[in-house]
């Protein structure tokens, strides 16, 4: 059975980050000596951050999940959830569903619509930069 905890914590987008950054800064012949900002840099480059990415990725995967049939393996993989696990102490783990859950309630989208394709795509459709 999958994990159903979210792929990417805070300290693995954190990471992700870094790394892009550095691959940005050496595309554009900086250093961390030049002291030029990471948006200065992004915006030169005309990429966006890898976190907005990830927040515009999420939606699509789960409108994919969502159109495959019901006897899928991915689908019964994701979507279903293990009730009967016992949880540790403290905060509850961010789950995929949830990250879903959290993107489309700030997106102002219904889950509904993601069974039609091509209004999905508008729907989680956003420009570059």
């Amino acid at each position: 059975m999958l994990s159903h905890r979210s792929p990417f914590c805070r300290r693995h987008v954190q990471q992700l980050s870094v790394a892009e950054m550095r691959m940005l800064r050496w595309f554009c012949g900086h250093t961390r000596r030049d002291i030029v900002r990471n948006e200065v840099i992004r915006n030169r480059v005309g990429v966006t951050p890898i976190e907005e990415k990830l927040t515009q990725h999420r939606p699509r995967w789960f409108g994919h999940v969502q159109r495959r049939p019901p006897e899928a393996p991915v689908r019964n993989e994701v979507l279903e959830r293990v009730d009967n696990i016992k949880r540790g102490r403290g905060r509850p783990k961010l789950t995929w569903d949830e990250s879903v859950k959290r993107d489309l309630k700030d997106w102002n989208i219904s889950k509904d619509i993601a069974l039609d394709k091509s209004a999905w795509r508008l729907a989680i459709n956003v420009p570059e930069l």
